[in-house]
């Protein structure tokens, strides 16, 4: 069964053209243990949310798995790790930060309770709703 995810990236330093023009790209660089559990929990298939963070603040389009938890080649040490991702397709319509804290149906979901991590869950209804917002129908 597939999971849902949202995966944050500064747009200055990796973004959604960026992931695009790459194809598949190692999502590296997560340096929080919860954030870790998360990748480590990673399926191949599993789709996320690739959303701007800092500047935009705005989920612009859908990545999928295509290479489960692997040591990151970025970190120094430690036990992190990295996950490939393909680009999916864009949002249709960006879907806003503000527009994610207007809606009720959206209320508890973890971007906004812990705004700082930066790869999350996503629950099926989350994901359906969002998807609704931007107009994707993948």
């Amino acid at each position: 069964m597939t999971q849902y995810w949202l995966v944050k990236s500064e747009p200055g330093a990796f973004s959604w053209d960026q992931q695009v023009a790459s194809g598949v790209e190692a999502w590296t660089g997560v340096r929080n243990h919860a954030a870790k559990l998360n990748l480590k929990a990673m399926k191949v298939g599993d789709r996320a949310f690739f959303y701007h963070s800092g500047v935009g603040k705005e989920i612009v389009g859908v990545v999928e798995v295509v290479r489960t938890a692997f040591p990151d080649p970025t970190a120094d040490s430690g036990d992190w790790v990295a996950v490939d991702m393909k680009a999916v397709s864009p949002m249709p319509k960006p879907v806003t930060l503000q527009a994610i804290r207007s809606d009720q149906k959206l209320a508890d979901i973890l971007l906004i309770r812990q705004s700082r991590l930066s790869v999350i869950p996503i629950s099926n209804a989350h994901w359906d709703r969002i998807c609704r917002m931007g107009g994707w129908k993948g």
